[in-house]
C-alpha cells in the first residue's frame, strides 16, 4: 500500500485535501469539499462514460500506472492465489480490475456507488473481452449482506473522498471502517493508496477494529494493512 501526503505517482487523486488550521484527522483536520459528495462522482463518471462512448477513452488512472503495478507486485510478492478474492472499494472505470484480470486473478469484483461508474467499467471490461470480473452499485458505507469474506481489499481514493464528505465525515470514516471489518476475510489483506493520510495517521484510524499494520500494530483480527 502506498500512502502519506502527497502519495502515488502521477495521475489523479481524490483530492489532496487542504487540512484546516491546527487540524488533524482525528479531528475536523480537512476542509469539507465537493470530492467528498456522490453528487460530484455521479457527474464525474457520466462524464467519463459519455468520452467512452464518443472516444473510447477510458479515463483517469486514480495514482497512475505505477501505483496499480505496485499494488500487483505486492500481490505477487506475497504469493496471493489467483483464485483469492479481491474487492476494489470504489472502482470508478474498474480499470484495475481490468489490470488484475489481465495478471491472472480470477475472483476480482468491483464496486461503487455511482451507477455510471459501474455503468462505465462494465463497458470497458466488456472492450476488453473480460468476463471474469463482478462488478456491483454498492454504496461500501451502507453493505448489503452479499459482500463478506474477501481475502483482498483495495482502495485507491475512496477512504480519502469520504474523509472530505461536507456531512459528518468523522462518522463516516467510523463507518468505513466497520464495513472493511465486515467484508475482510480474518486473514485477509487491506491495501490503501492515500494522498491525505500519512501511514501513521491511517494505522491509527483503522485501529478501532483491531487491524494491525506491517508488523507495526497487533490487533486481535489476523489482518494486515499493508505498505508498499
Amino acid at each position: 500500500m502506498n500512502s502519506g501526503a502527497g502519495g502515488g505517482s502521477g495521475g489523479g487523486c481524490a483530492g489532496a485535501a487542504a487540512r484546516s488550521r491546527g487540524g488533524s484527522p482525528g479531528g475536523d483536520g480537512f476542509a469539507p469539499s465537493a470530492l467528498g459528495t456522490r453528487e460530484h462522482w455521479d457527474a464525474v463518471y457520466e462524464r467519463e462514460l459519455q468520452t467512452f462512448q464518443e472516444y473510447g477513452d477510458t479515463g483517469e488512472i486514480w495514482f497512475g500506472e505505477e501505483s496499480m503495478n505496485r499494488l500487483i507486485r505486492w500481490m505477487q510478492k506475497r504469493e496471493i492465489p489467483l483464485d483469492a478474492s479481491v474487492l476494489d472499494i470504489g472502482t470508478g472505470n474498474g480499470v484495475f480490475l481490468v489490470e488484475l484480470a489481465k495478471f491472472g486473478f480470477s475472483n476480482i469484483t468491483g464496486i461503487d456507488y455511482s451507477p455510471s461508474a459501474i455503468q462505465l467499467s462494465g463497458s470497458i471490461i466488456e472492450k476488453e473481452g473480460l468476463s471474469n470480473i463482478k462488478l456491483k452499485v454498492e454504496d461500501f458505507l451502507h453493505l448489503s449482506t452479499e459482500l463478506s469474506g474477501f481475502h483482498i481489499c483495495v482502495d485507491k481514493g475512496t477512504f480519502d473522498a469520504i474523509s472530505l464528505n461536507p456531512d459528518s465525515a468523522i462518522e463516516k470514516r467510523k463507518q468505513y471502517v466497520k464495513s472493511l471489518s465486515r467484508v475482510l476475510n480474518v486473514k485477509g489483506f487491506f491495501l490503501i493508496t492515500s494522498c491525505n493520510w500519512t501511514k501513521e495517521e491511517l494505522l491509527n484510524e483503522f485501529s478501532e477494529e483491531h487491524f494491525f499494520g506491517a508488523g507495526l500494530r497487533n490487533g486481535d483480527r489476523n489482518s494486515c494493512v499493508d505498505f508498499t
